[in-house]
């Protein structure tokens, strides 16, 4: 059912930077088609497919999500992750990026604090890469004016492979100022029916690290929770977990999307990048795709957390090096969490200080309704 815009709502997302009105939803399967786990069988009747189409020199219908080709993919840090394509198998697991992860919330006009997740105007991700060397010692981290927010229209994260939600980029290549002044903080605004109006300030509910990884066929964003430390009632209804993973895609801009989800303006890709897509509606999200306003992202729950996304399923010891994503994420996450606990102040305090801002100014991070 798709969300009605008001005189509020609109005023709302342009005075917080959230630019777009749409709500979206579950695009149409019949039209769109993006690759999950596969049985034994299906992996059978691909690779008689595949033969089929290398001897005819053809491509794949438009419908079907491409496999991946042997060559490297690399991301804005030069990270680096070797995707191939294996006859439906999927290849090990890789690391393309890397960070802090925030997620935040922000309610509806004059609703200072949710009380339900139906008092949420939106929800939020963002992204604070670093590199793929990078150790997180000294807080709070150095502006490197690369954060991305995501927008979640649906307000709550997919928590299985039934929930395929659709989100899109927002803002990139964002500074910490920026950040401050056109993101977290709140606004007035005058109507000639209402009066003055209060667009309230993003809240945050939780920060962690997170990567972008590939296993040939699909991408995935996997992130483990720093703060809060145990979740809340906040959290949960959001669906967010102490560690979770969603198979991420990136739509083709040539193909429209749902009504309910369609943006005012396409992604401003250059030619190289529409030459990823080939004719196919969706391919793997890589890491700089979210370097484009107006990528929309289609985020498919993973109910198995993040073993798939790092490569730990039980293989009878055949995948090579299949801790190494693992154990890359739990170190980062110690780091993270000895990083900020130096910060001072509560968790509130601690998020917004790795941020540069000062935690009087905006509101603490909310665990209950």
């Amino acid at each position: 059912m798709v969300e009605k815009t008001t005189e509020d709502d609109q005023h709302q997302q342009a005075s917080a930077g959230e630019k777009h009105k749409t709500e979206a939803e579950t695009p149409d399967p019949k039209r769109t088609k993006v690759e999950s786990e596969t049985s034994a069988d299906q992996g059978k009747e691909n690779d008689k497919e595949n033969d089929k189409r290398e001897e005819s020199n053809t491509h794949q219908t438009k419908n079907k999500e491409p496999e991946e080709s042997k060559s490297e993919v690399k991301s804005e840090n030069g990270t680096t992750g070797r995707a191939k394509a294996d006859k439906g198998k999927d290849a090990p697991a890789s690391i393309l990026e890397k960070g802090i992860i925030y997620f935040f919330i922000r309610g509806r006009v004059d609703v200072d604090k949710p009380e339900e997740v139906d008092d949420i105007a939106r929800s939020f991700i963002i992204l604070r890469p670093i590199g793929h060397d990078a150790k997180l010692s000294k807080p709070p981290l150095a502006d490197a004016g690369n954060t991305r927010i995501l927008v979640l229209p649906k307000k709550v994260l997919p928590s299985s492979g039934r929930d395929r939600f659709l989100a899109f980029v927002d803002k990139t290549g964002a500074s910490y100022d920026e950040i401050k002044g056109q993101f977290l903080a709140g606004a007035d605004y005058e109507t000639k029916t209402k009066g003055t109006r209060h667009t309230p300030a993003a809240t945050p509910v939780g920060e962690g690290v997170y990567a972008i990884t590939s296993t040939g066929r699909e991408s995935h964003l996997a992130y483990m929770l720093t703060i809060p430390q145990e979740l809340g009632e906040v959290q949960k209804d959001l669906g967010l977990k102490e560690q979770g993973s969603f198979i991420i895609s990136t739509k083709n801009p040539e193909y429209p999307a749902p009504a309910s989800a369609r943006l005012p303006q396409a992604p401003e890709y250059p030619k190289k990048m529409h030459e990823e897509f080939h004719e196919y509606r969706w391919i793997p999200t890589r890491p700089h795709h979210l370097d484009y306003a107006n990528t929309q992202i289609l985020m498919i729950g993973e109910s198995s957390g993040i073993k798939k996304a790092l490569g730990v399923e039980d293989d009878g010891g055949k995948q090579a090096n299949k801790e190494e994503p693992l154990e890359e994420m739990e170190e980062l996450e110690e780091q993270d969490l000895k990083r900020m606990q130096q910060l001072s102040g509560d968790d509130s305090a601690s998020i917004y200080a790795d941020l540069k801002a000062h935690a009087e100014d905006y509101p603490k991070l909310q665990t209950t309704f």
